[in-house]
């Protein structure tokens, strides 16, 4: 079954053709604007590639209704464009993107594949915030958590290189890029993560606070008269690594640390700081940990971010080969050989995901 995958971001569309073996047949990235997608462009780009057997679509949000890839219909349509509240930035594009594509292919079935979908496995303890029961009842106000496709790959790409079935396994995933978040999972499902009602929870990042203290919000709302928008642009797009080195790429942070740069090194000192402390969290809420896998830009191309994580989880028997480490380009396993506690590097391919779970629905 080859599926076509879509993955609609924030600013940009990637369309991969996956083959029964997930080989890639064709790959286009294009470039959203305010208005979508370019259907003529859309059209030109992909109308001489094989026609693929299934669709597989890329949404962020799922709500309490969407806990697993549905097949597209027009209630679902609805359903997910009634979803938008909850993820203004993403779940527009994403429907684009879905407009677009079928269009072109009207007649193959279409899958939703969610992000949060993998977290709807939370236990309720982990799941639910200490706010009023009208909150939770009326707004379905709770923790949906997110990044779940490239946890879900990275959980079962680890067993695999491993040699270990996923069912046997307790797993801290870190997926880390211009987002970031971890999640706890055994036996192959999601028991806590640290993104939240919204992607802003959690683990600095590029340009995203992290957890803050609430009452922050309020006191600038107060006593610093900004509105909810002016705090919502600033958490969002000019606080995390921006906010604190000026620059938002990693790379640059590191080489500015490794200079002397006294900002870049708080930066770099603050992630790692809060990556610890959550991976932590994310293996006491397993009861343990057999692997942290680390996935995403950052946890795939910054040697010196993973070296820094590790070193502080010597308690949790994990340590790395300085070699292995500095060597990881793709899948690959970078621990210490007399370690209980793995590390691993996966490469994130939410396309293989979202491939999955078309074929896994359809069939």
């Amino acid at each position: 079954m080859r599926v076509l995958v879509v993955n609609a971001g924030s600013s940009g569309l990637k369309l991969r053709l996956l083959d029964d073996a997930n080989e890639v047949l064709r790959t286009q990235d294009f470039k959203l604007c305010e208005a979508g997608i370019d259907h003529d462009e859309l059209a030109a780009a992909v109308g001489d590639w094989p026609r693929p057997d299934a669709v597989g679509h890329r949404i962020v949000h799922g709500g309490r209704r969407f806990t697993a890839a549905v097949r597209i219909d027009a209630e679902v349509e609805r359903a997910l464009r009634d979803l938008i509240d909850l993820a203004p930035l993403h779940q527009p594009k994403s429907l684009a993107a879905y407009d677009a594509v079928i269009r072109l292919l009207p007649d193959v079935p279409a899958v939703a594949s969610f992000d949060t979908a993998f977290h709807a496995t939370l236990p309720a303890a982990a799941a639910t915030y200490a706010v009023p029961c009208a909150w939770r009842e009326r707004y379905g106000v709770r923790r949906y958590g997110f990044h779940g496709l490239s946890h879900a790959y990275a959980s079962r790409r680890a067993a695999e290189l491993l040699g270990r079935p996923l069912e046997a396994l307790r797993l801290v995933t870190c997926h880390l890029g211009a987002g970031a978040s971890l999640a706890a999972v055994v036996q192959g499902r999601s028991v806590d993560t640290t993104m939240g009602f919204t992607p802003l929870e959690g683990l600095v990042m590029a340009t995203r606070s992290g957890s803050i203290d609430p009452g922050l919000v309020l006191w600038l709302e107060e006593h610093a008269h900004m509105t909810s928008g002016e705090i919502s642009l600033a958490l969002e797009q000019r606080s995390g690594l921006l906010g604190l080195a000026g620059t938002a790429d990693m790379r640059e942070i590191e080489a500015r640390a490794a200079a002397g740069d006294a900002a870049a090194q708080l930066a770099f000192d603050v992630f790692v700081h809060r990556l610890v402390t959550g991976i932590g969290a994310m293996a006491a809420a397993a009861g343990g940990m057999d692997a942290v896998i680390f996935t995403g830009g950052i946890g795939e191309r910054s040697p010196r971010v993973r070296q820094a994580a590790v070193k502080r989880l010597a308690h949790w028997s994990a340590r790395i080969d300085a070699s292995a480490n500095a060597q990881a380009q793709s899948d690959a396993d970078i621990s210490d050989k007399a370690v209980a506690v793995r590390t691993l590097v996966v490469t994130a391919r939410e396309d293989i995901q979202i491939a999955h779970e078309a074929r896994s629905r359809l069939r």
